[in-house]
């Protein structure tokens, strides 16, 4: 793969529009055989957690570069090696990047997955190979052919009928990237009404508030009569139908009215509730409040939690935005330098946190990116600074994963790189035994078939199986 091309200014994905597409309308060649062969698979996978487990999942655009945080080469080349260098963990054997002295504290608390890799250079097609576990369509931008793990999971888990409370999906981003598209996140075939609940903007600012979450006693009566009113109408539209559109707009009422008379909901998102010292634990900055803020939401009953860790306040120069650490973003030592103490302490309270109050058995800890970067550290002219620094492209063939909690081992490494970290040579995985792992714990057969929005069925994980280090432990 030529990854050239990728050495110019790359901000990342950017938000647009969300335009419904159906396509695809074939079964893409399921014989009957393996209609039957899955289904019956499907009496076994995915059963191996309750209905009360949730997964907290916490995206970095850009890309995590691997070499510089969890899987570190001391003994390659300079040119691959870079400035920095491993510190041990309380884990004997394991180490990670001398900039994350929290992590290695607790170690004993997560896994680190070094040998997932793909195909998908850019930032699109690398967005949406992660999002979906299916290979998209096209190698770039980020509108999904295939709906995101999140839409998949409210789809699966949502309830029936009766008060649905706590949103099933939630997806925190900052201001102006609350596009259901900027991170490849939408729903595609399985139509609108299976996105994440969007919550945008800065926990950590004094002035953050989620819109539209909670009423005053007396104002209930009346929204309870306009909502019968609206139920009456629009009947032949509904029925006529075939984008999924009416029905969104049935399950975004019933789940804006559901958040409006909950103060359960107004509770769990706010978190002037939490004690001064546990929120400067998780840092009063956007990682660690949205940290604070996912464990709130699954405590309070949601199950799959995005928080985007992208911007931080305060950015020096010759610092990116993100965590795409190309030459011409960023001098790549110089940003992590910035950045990684932020990223430390707010994972490591995350981590710390769940497992001081009993969650570690019901949470599942996702930490991923789009792809890893390139071992060989190139050069490159700053377009903030003018003058020559160093950084890394983007690289797909290795990347690395820290997992936590979910009742499963921790305190291993899984899977190796070569000796300079250019492509995994034990344990090679995909994104979808990623994905796998997380629908077993959610007890999702993701060996099913979900209905389209023109009926026909679609395989929830096309392929792939849980990891089985991280098998649930008895």
């Amino acid at each position: 793969m030529d990854l050239s091309s990728f050495q110019r200014r790359c901000a990342g994905p950017v938000g647009r529009r969300t335009f419904l597409e159906v396509g695809g309308l074939s079964v893409l060649g399921l014989g009957m055989g393996d209609f039957l062969r899955m289904k019956a698979e499907a009496a076994t996978a995915g059963k191996a957690m309750g209905d009360d487990t949730s997964v907290i999942f916490i995206w970095l655009p850009g890309g995590l570069p691997h070499m510089e945080t969890y899987d570190m080469k001391p003994e390659s080349p300079s040119e691959y090696r870079g400035d920095f260098r491993p510190i041990r963990t309380n884990v004997p054997g394991m180490e990670v990047c001398e900039l994350l002295p929290m992590h290695a504290k607790i170690a004993d608390k997560f896994a680190i997955v070094r040998s997932i890799h793909h195909e998908f250079a850019d930032h699109g097609g690398a967005h949406k190979r992660m999002m979906t576990g299916r290979a998209p369509k096209t190698p770039t931008g980020t509108v999904n052919d295939s709906p995101a793990v999140a839409s998949i999971v409210k789809k699966m888990l949502s309830k029936k009928g009766g008060k649905l409370d706590m949103p099933v999906a939630v997806a925190e981003v900052d201001s102006g990237r609350a596009g259901i598209d900027t991170f490849a996140m939408g729903p595609a075939y399985l139509g609108p009404s299976n996105t994440p609940f969007m919550v945008t903007g800065d926990p950590s600012s004094a002035d953050f508030k989620v819109q539209n979450i909670g009423v005053k006693k007396e104002m209930e009566g009346r929204l309870e009569d306009r909502l019968a009113m609206l139920k009456g109408m629009d009947k032949f539209r509904r029925d006529m139908d075939r984008s999924g559109r009416m029905d969104a707009m049935d399950n975004f009422n019933r789940q804006a009215m559901d958040m409006l008379m909950s103060e359960d909901v107004r509770q769990a998102f706010d978190l002037t509730k939490e004690p001064t010292a546990v929120r400067e634990r998780y840092g009063m900055h956007r990682y660690g409040q949205r940290g604070l803020l996912a464990r709130r939401l699954v405590e309070a009953g949601s199950r799959f939690v995005t928080m985007v860790w992208e911007n931080l306040d305060s950015k020096p120069k010759n610092a990116v935005y993100n965590w795409d650490c190309h030459a011409v973003n960023c001098h790549i030592f110089e940003d992590l330098k910035w950045r990684l103490p932020f990223y430390d302490q707010a994972l490591s309270a995350l981590i710390e946190d769940l497992y001081q109050r009993g969650l570690d058995k019901k949470v599942m800890l996702v930490v991923g990116s789009d792809f890893g970067h390139t071992p060989k550290i190139s050069t490159n002219r700053g377009t903030a600074t003018g003058v020559m620094q160093p950084g890394r492209d983007h690289w797909p063939k290795a990347m690395s994963v820290l997992v936590s909690g979910g009742n499963m081992p921790m305190g291993q490494v899984i899977g190796a790189t070569n000796s300079k970290g250019e492509h995994p040579v034990e344990r090679v995985m995909t994104p979808n035994d990623l994905w796998a792992t997380v629908y077993q714990h959610l007890g999702i057969d993701y060996n099913q078939y979900i209905k389209d929005l023109s009926g026909l069925p679609r395989q929830i994980l096309p392929y792939g199986k849980p990891i089985p280090e991280l098998s649930p432990m008895a």
